[in-house]
């Protein structure tokens, strides 16, 4: 099977089934990239890059300028798929994430390719993500903006032969119209590295906790409200009043991965430090960590917070919860299709920065009651998540789409599945926390 994948990143949501596809010698596989990442190289895999010709206009009005830098990506990708079919490589099908405009014209130059888009998020004004924040409220600019932002996904939708979307929360924001042709499939976690070392002690190459009894974690690419780290910053300072030999574990970049800057220039990191008085010596920002550090950050923590607007979910968040991670999560969707409270982890209000503390508090004070909630946790992972059962659907799903044996549109999932109601106590504790 010839097979082309394309990404702006590599190897993205890509890095299993390229690299299972890559290891059978029958395929012939492409992988599209703009980052070539020389350090990293998949056995059966050719690396080629496409590179859009200039930036979007400054002048372009700044509703169309991610259609526009769409565009521009997708003529890349045009002029490197023409490269190909002069040299004969006309692929049998085009795996490819929709969105930032690789996929746009495949159609175009391989008519008779099957496309099969992963379909990551659909954006909407209300519902959802944009409008959940009542401090954030959206301008009238944004109304439309956020329309437009979808130009370059609804071609897409119409273009493609199938489309795959990692949780029924995330097909649920595409159009209704196009929901007979995406299947939910989430990437997977590998739950044999990702996996519980009791008694671990977290000691990183500029930091040794390996005498701290109770460690709590976060975990985002960013430092951003999309991912609650104002709120989760506020919370160490209750957390920090109750537990006096509690350490925090921070990773991730001083950055905004999703949503918006602040105005006034500064990190949502230097703001909230600033804005929150904390003891630092038991704050730790690690950064970002390669794949052996972050594991055993994850398996060393007593409790994890993993904080989301109703947005895409985190692999991280699986991932924690695959080590036996005591996930304390937003009560918000996709966390909610994850898990279910008191039973495979905790929820909180997204907003309640004391709900946060009194929850970490309540793990920290019952370890052997938490014990089969993190039991459970993993066993939700090896049950719905893990990448030895999710990748071989993936593979099937491509070969099946590159046949044109299309799955039953009749089987496809019409509405996510709605979470169970949270558990009595839960709803005690939240009449007690309130917002803060």
């Amino acid at each position: 099977m010839r097979v082309l994948i394309l990404h702006p990143n590599f190897p993205a949501q890509y890095r299993h089934i390229a690299t299972a596809l890559g290891s059978d010698p029958e395929n012939q596989v492409i992988f599209g990239t703009r980052n070539e990442r020389p350090e990293w190289v998949i056995p059966g895999v050719r690396k080629i890059l496409f590179t859009p010709s200039r930036e979007p206009r400054p002048e372009t009005h700044h509703y169309v300028r991610p259609l526009e830098s769409a565009v521009l990506c997708g003529q890349a990708v045009y002029r490197v798929a023409e490269k190909l079919k002069a040299e004969g490589f006309i692929p049998d099908i085009v795996c490819g994430h929709s969105g930032w405009g690789p996929t746009l014209f495949i159609k175009d130059i391989f008519p008779k390719t099957k496309l099969l888009c992963y379909f990551e998020w659909f954006y909407n004004a209300f519902g959802s993500d944009a409008n959940f924040d009542p401090a954030d409220p959206l301008s009238p600019d944004d109304i439309p903006r956020i329309r437009v932002k979808n130009s370059s996904i609804l071609i897409d939708l119409y273009s493609c032969d199938w489309g795959v979307s990692p949780t029924n929360w995330q097909k649920s924001q595409f159009p209704k119209e196009f929901h007979s042709k995406i299947t939910v499939l989430h990437d997977g976690v590998d739950t044999e590295y990702f996996k519980p070392n009791p008694g671990a002690k977290l000691v990183l190459p500029n930091l040794d906790l390996s005498g701290v009894d109770e460690i709590v974690t976060y975990v985002a690419r960013g430092m951003e409200p999309y991912r609650g780290f104002p709120e989760f910053i506020e919370s160490i300072a209750y957390i920090q009043e109750r537990r006096p030999n509690c350490h925090v574990v921070i990773v991730g970049s001083d950055r905004v991965c999703y949503g918006k800057s602040l105005p006034n220039g500064k990190t949502y990191k230097q703001e909230m430090l600033e804005k929150v008085p904390l003891d630092m010596s038991r704050v730790h920002f690690v950064g970002s960590l390669p794949y052996g550090l972050y594991l055993k950050v994850i398996q060393a923590s007593s409790a994890h917070v993993y904080l989301t607007r109703p947005f895409v979910l985190s692999w991280s968040m699986i991932e924690c919860m695959s080590t036996g991670c005591l996930v304390i999560g937003s009560d918000t969707a996709p966390v909610t299709e994850v898990i279910r409270d008191g039973e495979n982890g905790l929820l909180v209000d997204f907003f309640s920065p004391k709900q946060i503390a009194a929850r970490v508090d309540e793990v920290l004070n019952h370890p052997t009651r938490m014990a089969e909630i993190r039991a459970k946790a993993r066993e939700t992972v090896l049950e719905r998540y893990a990448l030895s059962d999710l990748l071989p659907r993936h593979l099937q799903l491509i070969k099946d789409v590159a046949s044109g044996n299309l799955p039953d549109e009749k089987k496809q999932p019409e509405k996510p599945s709605k979470p169970k109601k949270a558990s009595k106590g839960f709803q005690v504790l939240k009449q007690k926390a309130g917002k803060s």
